[in-house]
Parts: C-alpha cells; sequence; structure tokens
C-alpha cells in the first residue's frame, strides 16, 4: 500500500531548515536509505502492477534477519509509563509508528489493520505498539499532534486515535474545535485541561522530538514503521506485519527484546509478571478495551 508523502513546497519551513539526521549509529545509514528506496517502491506507478511484491516494497524477505538493524531496535522506549504506548513494557516486539493524523494511509492502517494486531499479538503480551507523532502535512498536523498528546496526558490517547482516524474525519480539518470535538468524543475527562495543554511547550516539545527521530531515520513519508530494528514503509497488507512480528518474536527468543543486547537470564519473560502502571493500556481492538477498538 502507498505512503502518503508531503507536498513539495517553494519555500522550505524553519524547522525543515534546522532538521539534521540524528547519529544512532552505521546501520541507521543503511536503513536510512532502504526508508527512502521502500518510499519510492511504494509511491512509483507499478508499485502494485504485474509482477509486484509487497515483500519488495516493505523489505520484509524469509530471512528473519535481513532487513534489521539493532541501533535501530534501540529507539524503543519501553517506558511502562508512556501514555501513546500499548502492551507489556517487556514485550518481546515492539512496532514503532511513525504516523500523522491527516494521513489517509495511516488511518486505514489504523482501521484496517491495527486492530486485529493488538488482538492477536498485544493482548497475549508478545507485542508492544509505540506511538512517534510525525507531522509531516503542515499546520493541522501539527496541531492534531499536539492534541492527540494532550489527550494522552488524560489518558485517552488510543480513544483519540480512533476517533481522529474514523472514516471520513481528517477531511473536515483538525481546527481547535474540531479538536476538542474530537477530545469530548473520546472521553477526555476535562477539556479545559486539553485546551491548554494541546497549546502548551510540553506538548510542542514531545511532539518535535518524536518527529526528529523519525526524520533522523531516514522517514520521510507515513505511515513507516520499526519492527525491532526492521524498517517498513506505507499501510502494507496485514501479512507482512504478521510476518515480520513473527519473525521478530522468534529472533528475540535467542537474541533479547527489542532495545536490549543479547538475552539476559535475569531478564523477565514477557508474562512472567504484572504490568506496570502504564505499561498495557487498552487499545484498539483490545479484548479489554473499552470503547477504544477501532
Amino acid at each position: 500500500m502507498p505512503t502518503s508523502m508531503p507536498k513539495p513546497s517553494s519555500k522550505p519551513s524553519s524547522r525543515a531548515a534546522r532538521r539534521k539526521p540524528l547519529i544512532y549509529g552505521a546501520g541507521v545509514v543503511v536503513a536510512a536509505a532502504l526508508f527512502g528506496y521502500v518510499s519510492y517502491r511504494a509511491t512509483a506507478p507499478d508499485a502494485h502492477g504485474p509482477g509486484s511484491s509487497s515483500s519488495v516494497v516493505s523489505g520484509v524477505t524469509a530471512d528473519p534477519d535481513e532487513g534489521v538493524y539493532p541501533e535501530l531496535a534501540k529507539l524503543a522506549r519501553r517506558d511502562a509509563g508512556d501514555k501513546l504506548a500499548l502492551g507489556r513494557a517487556d514485550a518481546p516486539v515492539v512496532l514503532i509508528e511513525y504516523a500523522d493524523f491527516k494521513c489517509g494511509y495511516c488511518g486505514k492502517f489504523a482501521r484496517d489493520t491495527e486492530p486485529a494486531l493488538v488482538k492477536k499479538y498485544v493482548d497475549n503480551g508478545t507485542l508492544r505498539i509505540e506511538w512517534r507523532n510525525f507531522p509531516i502535512f503542515g499546520a493541522e498536523s501539527e496541531a492534531a499532534a499536539r492534541a492527540s498528546w494532550a489527550a494522552g496526558q488524560q489518558g485517552r490517547f488510543w480513544e483519540f486515535h480512533r476517533a481522529a482516524y474514523a472514516e471520513g474525519v481528517k477531511e473536515k480539518g483538525f481546527g481547535k474545535d474540531r479538536l476538542k470535538a474530537l477530545a469530548a468524543e473520546a472521553g477526555v475527562p476535562d477539556l479545559d485541561r486539553f485546551v491548554r495543554e494541546a497549546d502548551g511547550p510540553a506538548a510542542a516539545a514531545a511532539v518535535s522530538e518524536d518527529q526528529e527521530q523519525g526524520y533522523g531515520i531516514g522517514a520521510t513519508s507515513t505511515p513507516s514503521f520499526l519492527i525491532n530494528g526492521r524498517p517498513i514503509a506505507g499501510a502494507q497488507p496485514a501479512q507482512t506485519f504478521i510476518q515480520a512480528i513473527e519473525q521478530a518474536a522468534d529472533r528475540a527468543e535467542n537474541l533479547g527484546h527489542a532495545g536490549q543486547d543479547s538475552k539476559d537470564p535475569a531478564s523477565p519473560k514477557p508474562g512472567s509478571a504484572s504490568p506496570e502502571p502504564g505499561s498495557a493500556s487498552p487499545g484498539p481492538g483490545s479484548a479489554s478495551a473499552q470503547g477504544s477498538a477501532k
């Protein structure tokens, strides 16, 4: 499935002008090139023509080690208090998603693919999903990203995520009144606080950190993903994500969890201890979620 890419501008923004690649290790240079390649392939005219293959577009192959970059695996935060994450902090597989609320393909992934992944892998402790705000479509993208962060501060990020990605919502725009209405729909309890925090410096800083990380690893379109250090670009078919997650889970049994070094016998195994507060917030498609399924 194609990715969404920002339209070229004749006058680069100040943010774009000062953007610099981040340094995570030599492998990131290769990964950045891969992201660029798969983004091109995902949007090429013949991407879905005769002889096309989702494995070519996504970079997922039958070899579980091919296309995996340990430096990128270390970007998994595994913060049990992360309000923009789903699943156990010690899950063997971490999927990091860089996405924009104005991106149609991000919405397609959110509605058509993610709920099934949550039900199949997050609920049983295999997968953790970490969201990164990656606004690339201008001021409304930025505003929606900050609003999502503010909703998360009151424990309603995934409900806001569901509301913002509902069919037809992005076409109505993300002005202040619309964002407040979406927050109300998501059940954010204190809307005055939501408005203050969405416009505040903490939201701006959090979104900027996510955005700069995405650009730093070479992501130029949305949605872009890392699965235990394996880059995938675009709202690929569900089977592409299933294959990557299962390969990563098998690999983690021998090499340790994403963001960790080789297996540490002292490290807790998934499901061996109760999750810490905030480590398994109900999310889209979750059997235990109350009103958060997309």
